[in-house]
């Protein structure tokens, strides 16, 4: 499942370095969003989701629009390696 940054963010710019696949975009008005596509919740890189350790307030969760189990997971990973790596 990919996760998502909800009204809790407070803007505080640390969730964006720690993200290995670079998912997580601030727009104009400093909305934080994270790429559905890009996010693995970290599989492939570490066990616990970086931007969910990192956020001080607890604003991302889950996103219930995105379900994905650890393999699907892992297999997107796979897919954003081999891209990165072309």
């Amino acid at each position: 499942m990919a996760l998502i940054i909800n009204e809790l963010c407070i803007a505080c710019d640390v969730c964006k370095a720690p993200c290995p696949n670079k998912a997580i975009s601030v727009d104009d008005d400093d909305v934080y969003t994270i790429d559905p596509d890009k996010c693995t919740e970290c599989v492939g890189h570490f066990t616990i989701s970086q931007c969910v350790k990192v956020c001080p307030v607890r604003a991302i969760v889950p996103d219930p629009a995105h379900k994905e189990s650890k393999d699907e997971l892992q297999a997107k990973y796979e897919r954003l390696k081999a891209q990165k790596a072309a």
